[in-house]
């Protein structure tokens, strides 16, 4: 079994907030993440897959397969785009970086598995001090 990972970048806006909350309540709960207003990222997704070689190929997936993948789903749906109104799969959700690695999985497992790979990992980095990882669910 090898592990391969392809690293992709992206920006975006978003507010952390639970609607049925008060901008105080949000405040209170979120910090400054909850600003009316916005803030934004510049994000940094890493996605492992994981299978074995092919023999005819010599590798897991082809790399140019897995980035068009994840420009194609993720990538261009959420570049220099605010995550809470303009992206269809977070809409109504509390954007925070757990969700939005969630929803990213739910979007990209199936498609990585078409090319005889498995989704293995997402790690989604959004400060240098601030990351989640995702395994899919137990």
């Amino acid at each position: 079994m090898v592990y391969l990972t392809r690293r992709e970048r992206f920006n975006s806006a978003h507010r952390l907030f639970k609607a049925s909350l008060t901008d105080e309540e949000n405040y209170k709960i979120y910090g400054k993440c909850a600003n009316p207003n916005w803030h934004g990222h510049n994000y940094e997704l890493f996605v492992t897959v994981k299978g074995e070689i092919d023999v005819e190929t010599g590798v897991v997936i082809n790399l140019k397969d897995l980035s068009r993948i994840i420009k194609d789903l993720i990538i261009e749906k959420v570049d220099h785009k605010n995550l809470n109104i303009e992206v269809d799969f977070l809409k109504d959700k509390i954007v925070s970086t757990e969700i939005i690695i969630i929803e990213f999985w739910k979007v990209l497992a199936a498609e990585i598995a078409k090319y005889n790979a498995k989704l293995h990992k997402l790690k989604l980095v959004e400060t240098e001090n601030n990351y989640a990882e995702y395994y899919g669910e137990e």
